[in-house]
């Protein structure tokens, strides 16, 4: 276990990247330019957070060209894909993508996603009021501490600034003893996750050469599906879909057939979600990593919680600020970043040998990233969000289904 985390946490410190002008490259990043207000000049961010993209796209290159196709991206680049498929701005105390605010509370802020019908129609019993427009006075009624509290226990992505102060970047759980691997070539992704950080970690893995199969629920298939096409192809393209009914006993003996013969797991769901199914992450013979991306961590403090990337980012301090107060830092930029972080220690972790329980927290990737000295861009060009080309379409829910699960061995 303190063998992957100090090997994790030397990243910050290769001297490759330590004459670095982290000031230019985050102006020609084009992520820059999605800090600040709308109607403002964009704001500067934590040279740290421009470090650990930079660090951890390098690690991603380092290993990938000894074990498998040599993966060569631009860290601080992908922290604005999104924004540069679906045309988002800066809007200040507003995410780039709408749905989270940030919120002043009696004695500091708080940052609440809205993405979901479900937290919209928590707002009532959260703030005790039927006015969403009225969520301002609701929060400034209340301490920071309560509105998380309150927000938690109704399942709420609600996060206090800077609440989460931790240096663990990624905690890696040995299991028992295991051969490394010599080449990722054909390895087994199993990828569960949605959304962004765990697609982008099995994306940057599916370019290495691994075969990616997508598990979705046949009832509530990733989100991602919703929103641009562009960009959910740009993730998932080239790896297969498999879909699933949960309830089924069925569909879950396969889904664990399909966990016993992976090589790596990818997961973004809060704990008891799998084990309600039965499929415990700690007892689980099969895969060589298993990845656990949550919004707060696995601890039993946090594992109920649930976190988006940018409320996830506000838990970690990741915010800019101005006269008027913080603002979104990027577009949800925990959910990018922790991917790429992800992506860099399943494949140390890979090359490490043994089996790891790989526990990546949004949050925590943020605090890590949240420290030290600003970046200084007044007097720089600022490069325009930018995204890799989309080069596959991705697969149609469950478009693999059969074939995956004749490969298996279910539906016996």
């Amino acid at each position: 276990m303190e063998m992957l985390a100090d090997l994790l946490d030397s990243w910050l410190d290769l001297p490759a990247h330590a004459a670095a002008d982290w000031s230019t490259v985050w102006a020609g990043s084009g992520a820059a330019a999605l800090s600040g207000r709308a109607d403002g000049r964009p704001l500067d961010v934590p040279q740290s957070m421009v470090r650990l993209a930079v660090a951890a796209s390098a690690r991603i290159a380092e290993v990938t060209a000894r074990i498998g196709r040599a993966v060569d991206l631009d860290g601080p680049a992908l922290l604005g894909e999104r924004a540069a498929l679906m045309g988002l701005t800066r809007r200040g105390d507003v995410s780039c993508g709408g749905a989270t605010r940030l919120l002043q509370a009696e004695d500091g802020w708080v940052a609440v996603s809205l993405a979901r019908d479900s937290d919209v129609a928590a707002v009532h019993a959260w703030l005790e009021t039927s006015d969403i427009c009225d969520l301002a006075s609701g929060a400034a009624a209340r301490t920071e501490a309560e509105l998380v509290e309150r927000g938690s226990l109704l399942g709420m992505p609600v996060a206090g600034l800077g609440e989460c102060v931790s240096s663990v970047l990624a905690a890696g759980e040995l299991q028992d003893a295991g051969p490394p691997v010599s080449s990722i070539e054909g390895l087994v992704v199993v990828d569960l996750s949605v959304l962004w950080a765990g697609p982008l970690c099995a994306n940057v893995l599916g370019l290495a050469g691994a075969r990616v199969i997508k598990v979705e629920s046949s009832r509530r298939p990733d989100g991602g599906r919703l929103g641009s096409k562009d960009f959910f192809d740009l993730l998932h393209g080239g790896h297969e879909s498999v879909g699933l009914d949960f309830t089924c006993a069925e569909d879950v003996d396969v889904l664990r057939r399909l966990i016993e013969r992976a090589d790596v797991v990818i997961e973004s769901s809060r704990p008891r979600a799998l084990r309600q199914l039965g499929i415990v992450a700690e007892q689980c013979a099969g895969p060589r990593v298993w990845l656990s991306i949550t919004g707060h961590g696995r601890d039993d403090a946090n594992a109920m919680r649930v976190g988006f990337g940018d409320d996830a980012a506000v838990a970690g301090g990741l915010v800019t600020t101005d006269g008027l107060g913080p603002c979104f830092c990027v577009d949800a930029v925990a959910d990018p970043l922790s991917g790429i972080v992800a992506a860099a220690a399943v494949l140390t972790a890979l090359e490490r040998g043994d089996r790891w329980l790989v526990d990546v927290a949004l949050a925590r990737t943020a605090a890590v990233a949240s420290n030290g000295p600003l970046t200084d861009i007044s007097g720089l060009t600022i490069a325009p969000p930018r995204a890799r080309p989309v080069t596959s379409i991705a697969a149609r829910l469950g478009e693999h289904t059969d074939a995956v699960v004749a490969e298996v061995g279910g539906f016996d």
